[in-house]
């Protein structure tokens, strides 16, 4: 069972540009949370207790700001820089001491997975060797890396941003990965745009036979937020969620709260920690539920 997880926040953010000129991408709101709240929610909720999150050295003092060292929701925190954007698989080679001898989960900061995630957690906890990644229906394919299948529904290709994709599965930004997934990513070779490809890192995976492909069901929700039209789409999306049916999205206090990492008293000395918002509101009518069921 995975228990480590690493949050990718890096990068430049060029197609969010000029918002990203000064506030890294990750740091962006989407509709009333920072970017970051979203997928570090998704590591807590599929059951990871230790998280790196990797950066550029510039930012990292304002993630560290942001979320501190995980205490108050029960989880351990800590920090890693990322001098050049040098693809998302030099991430597992910078933690590669934090992950040791572990199987890690990797997750990219600008991505926004909402829906049932028992799937998910299904996956972390079964995951012991070798990769698993996972797979969802788009419409626009190009734009992402896709995977395509055989008649029998086994994986047999992975391409990045293909200009003419075998299918309609792209794949989303998280991926787990047994022990021995740092020493795969340190003997990648850089792509001609000078990266460390995950798509290649994964389709040494596929070759060797190694590679479990989960597609999502229809009821969850993806959202890749590096361009402002999907970022845009992800709060209007968020709002549509917290509005209608009183949810919060990316609240890491209710997750920790949910998985158990936190006690129903210890949330409560969370909440009257925070500052008066639509934010605290919402948590303490978490815990008035949670007192009242309780009864």
């Amino acid at each position: 069972m995975i228990r480590k997880g690493i949050l990718l926040a890096g990068g430049r953010g060029t197609r969010l540009w000029p918002m990203t000129a000064v506030v890294n991408k990750h740091l962006q709101p989407v509709y009333d949370k920072p970017m970051i709240f979203y997928p570090l929610t998704t590591l807590m909720v599929a059951g990871i207790e230790r998280v790196l999150l990797v950066g550029a050295p510039e930012d990292l003092p304002h993630y560290h700001s942001l979320l501190g060292d995980g205490t108050r929701w029960g989880i351990q925190l800590s920090y890693a820089a990322q001098d050049e954007p040098r693809g998302i698989a030099d991430a597992l080679c910078i933690g590669a001491d934090f992950i040791g001898a572990d199987g890690v989960m990797l997750m990219l900061g600008d991505n926004l997975i909402y829906g049932r995630l028992d799937f998910l957690r299904a996956a972390v906890a079964g995951t012991t060797s070798g990769a698993t990644i996972f797979a969802h229906h788009v419409g626009e394919p190009e734009r992402f890396g896709v995977v395509s299948f055989d008649a029998a529904g086994r994986a047999i290709s992975l391409e990045e941003k293909p200009a003419k994709p075998r299918s309609h599965w792209a794949v989303p930004g998280m991926y787990l990965y047994g022990p021995g997934v740092a020493e795969h990513a340190h003997r990648l070779n850089p792509s001609p745009r000078g990266e460390l490809e995950i798509t290649d890192l994964n389709r040494g995976y596929l070759e060797r036979d190694e590679l479990t492909v989960e597609p999502m069901g229809r009821g969850i929700a993806w959202f890749d937020t590096g361009t402002p039209e999907s970022l845009l789409d992800a709060a209007h999306f968020v709002r549509a969620i917290q509005t209608q049916q009183g949810l919060v999205v990316g609240s890491p206090e209710e997750a920790a709260w949910r998985m158990g990492y936190i006690s129903a008293a210890q949330l409560g000395d969370v909440i009257a920690a925070l500052p008066p918002s639509g934010y605290r509101d919402f948590l303490d009518q978490v815990l008035e539920r949670q007192v009242a069921g309780s009864r």
